[in-house]
C-alpha cells in the first residue's frame, strides 16, 4: 500500500528559502602582516530601483518550490484610516518590473483566503502572468494581517499556525482559542482595522505611492471581493477588473460552503461513473464516500501512515473530520480529485493511511498559508453577522461546522461594522472579465452569473471541467492578457477555451486506464 502511495501519488511539498546575501572579503593579517590593508570600507553597491515614491530592494519571492526574482519594498499606512496621524502601520509591497516596455497601468494581484499573502502566493502562478507582464508591472501588496504586513498569525500549543487549538473542534475550544489569539496582539495592533475596507484605502494608496493614475485589478476567490470593494469606491482609478472565482458582494461568505460542495461533488463523481473502467472498479463513489462517513461517524480509528513530507512514520486517530477536509480540498483541482474514488474504495477496506497521510500534508500547507487572525478580522466584521445555521447543510458532507465554529469565534474576536453600503454590488461599465470553474466547490458559475446581472460591460467565461483558479487554465493566460490590451470583454474571442478537457479519474495509484 506504502509503495503505490509513494509511486503513484507522490505527495510531498518541499519549502524552499531564498535570500540576497552580501558578505564582503576580509584581509587576514595573521597568515601575511604585509599584505596591503584597505583604505577605507568598500561601500555597498546598491542594487534598487524606485517606483513612484518608494524605493525597491532586490527581493526572492518564494512558495514551495518555485521562486522568482522581484524588488521588495514598504508602504507606511494608518492603522485606522479615520486617523491619519495616528499609528502607523508598514505594508510589505513587491514590483515586478515589466520584461519590456512598461505601459502607465499597472495590475494589482489581490490574493485568497482571506488570509494568504499576495507576495507568498503569486510564484505558484506566476507562469499566468507572462504574457501580461510584457507591458505591465505587476505590483503585490500584502494586505494588512497577511504575509509580512503584521500577520495576524493564530498558533497552537506547538507554534504551528492553526485554526483551533484541538481536534475536538467544539464550539467552547474554537471560542476560547480565538480569545487567546486576539489578547496576543492586544496593545501591539488593533485587529478592528484589518477589514476589507481599511485594505482597499492601502491599496489606493499604494497606487498613490508608485505614481498610478489607473490600475488593473485581478482578484482571484476572496481578492475578488477586494476587487469589488475598491472598484466601487475608486472607479476613476480602476481601469480593468478580473475576477476569478468571485464571491459577490451580495452573498454570505462561508454561509454556501457546504452546499457548493456537495454539487461540485455531484459534477465530479459523474466523470467516475460515466468512465466504465472506473465504474467497475470504484463502484458509485458516492456511495464508497457515504459508506466511509457512516464507519467514521462511530468514532475515529486508529491509523499507522507515513507521514508525506517527512517520510517518518506516524500513529494517529482518523476521522470523519479527516474525510471531510481532504475531499473539500482535492475538490478545488479536479486534476487530484480524480484520486477519491480510489481514496474513498481503499477506505473501505480498512486502508486509511493514504487518506491520513493527505490529510495531514495538507492541513499544514494551507495552515501555514492562511493568517487566520486576519481571516476573522475580515469575516467577524462584513460576514459573521449575517451566517445562519442551515438544517439542510446537517446531512452534507461539511455539516454545520463550518458556520458554527465561525459564529463562536466571532462573538469573542474584536471587529467593527461593515460599512452600510458593503452589500451593494459593483455596477456600471467598468470592463470587467468573470472567470468561473465548472467544478468550483467555492465560488461556483452562478456566483459569475450574480455579479453579471449588474455590470454593463462584462464577459463571464466558465472554464470546462475546472475547479477554483481558472487564470492559468489552458489558453486563458494569452485571453487575459489580450484583455488588458483592450479593455474590452465582449471582443474577446474565447473558443480557445473549448478545448478544454476533463480529468480522468484514477482506477489506480498509477493513474487512469490507458
Amino acid at each position: 500500500m506504502q509503495a503505490k502511495y509513494r509511486n503513484g501519488l507522490r505527495a510531498a511539498v518541499v519549502i524552499a528559502a531564498a535570500a540576497w546575501i552580501a558578505k564582503p572579503y576580509l584581509s587576514d593579517g595573521g597568515k601575511d602582516a604585509d599584505a596591503p590593508k584597505p583604505k577605507a570600507a568598500v561601500a555597498a553597491v546598491d542594487l534598487g530601483r524606485t517606483l513612484g515614491g518608494i524605493r525597491f530592494q532586490p527581493c526572492t519571492l518564494a512558495r514551495g518550490t518555485d521562486a522568482l526574482m522581484a524588488f521588495c519594498g514598504e508602504l507606511q499606512v494608518p492603522e485606522d484610516h479615520s486617523k491619519p496621524d495616528g499609528r502607523k502601520l508598514k505594508l510589505a509591497i513587491a514590483w515586478l518590473p515589466a520584461t519590456r516596455d512598461a505601459e502607465d497601468d499597472p495590475i494589482f494581484m489581490l490574493a485568497g483566503g482571506p488570509g494568504q499573502g499576495a507576495r507568498e502566493s503569486f510564484p505558484g502562478i506566476a507562469g499566468a502572468f507572462a504574457e501580461a507582464r510584457k507591458s505591465r508591472h505587476i505590483i503585490l501588496l500584502d494586505q494588512r494581517g497577511t504575509g509580512d504586513s503584521h500577520p495576524l498569525k493564530c498558533v497552537d500549543a506547538d507554534g504551528r499556525s492553526a485554526v483551533v487549538e484541538d481536534e475536538d473542534y467544539s464550539a467552547a475550544s474554537a471560542a476560547a482559542f480565538a480569545e487567546r489569539c486576539a489578547a496576543q496582539y492586544a496593545g501591539k495592533v488593533d485587529v478592528r482595522q484589518f477589514s476589507s475596507s481599511d485594505a482597499i484605502q492601502d491599496l489606493d494608496l499604494a497606487r498613490k505611492a508608485i505614481g498610478a493614475a489607473q490600475i488593473n485589478l485581478i482578484g482571484i476567490s476572496y481578492g475578488t471581493r477586494m476587487a469589488q470593494l475598491y472598484a466601487k469606491r475608486y472607479p476613476a482609478s480602476t481601469r480593468t477588473v478580473v475576477l476569478d472565482g468571485v464571491a459577490p458582494l451580495e452573498t454570505v461568505l462561508g454561509q454556501d460552503h457546504a452546499k457548493n460542495l456537495e454539487a461540485s461533488l455531484d459534477l465530479q463523481f459523474t466523470r467516475c461513473s460515466a468512465d466504465a473502467a472506473c465504474r467497475a472498479k470504484m463502484g458509485d463513489p458516492r456511495a464508497q464516500l457515504d459508506k466511509l462517513m457512516a464507519t467514521l461517524a462511530k468514532g475515529p480509528v486508529p491509523v499507522r501512515y507515513r507521514d508525506a513530507l517527512t517520510g517518518e512514520w506516524r500513529d494517529g486517530q482518523f476521522s470523519a473530520g479527516h474525510v471531510a477536509m481532504l475531499t473539500r480540498m482535492l475538490a478545488y483541482a479536479p486534476q487530484a480529485a480524480g484520486v477519491l474514488p480510489l481514496l474513498f474504495s481503499e477506505g473501505n477496506q480498512g486502508h486509511v493511511d493514504a487518506l491520513m497521510g493527505l490529510s495531514e500534508m495538507l492541513t499544514r500547507d494551507i495552515s501555514d498559508q492562511i493568517m487566520h487572525g486576519m481571516q476573522l478580522s475580515v469575516m467577524c466584521s462584513e460576514d459573521a453577522p449575517d451566517l445562519k445555521v442551515d438544517p439542510e447543510d446537517r446531512t452534507r458532507l461539511l455539516g454545520t461546522g463550518l458556520v458554527e465554529l465561525m459564529q463562536a469565534q466571532c462573538a469573542v474576536w474584536p471587529h467593527k461594522p461593515r460599512p452600510a453600503d458593503y452589500r451593494a454590488p459593483l455596477t456600471g461599465k467598468l470592463p470587467v472579465l468573470v472567470l468561473s470553474g465548472e467544478f468550483d466547490p467555492v465560488t461556483p458559475p452562478r456566483y459569475g452569473d450574480l455579479v453579471m446581472k449588474h455590470l454593463g460591460n462584462a464577459r463571464h467565461i466558465v472554464a470546462k471541467g475546472t475547479g477554483h483558479n481558472v487564470l492559468p487554465v489552458g489558453c486563458m493566460p494569452k485571453l487575459y492578457a489580450r484583455f488588458l490590451e483592450s479593455a474590452d470583454p465582449k471582443a474577446l474571442d474565447a473558443a480557445c477555451m473549448d478545448r478544454l478537457t476533463y480529468a480522468s479519474p484514477f482506477t489506480g495509484y498509477y493513474g487512469w486506464e490507458p
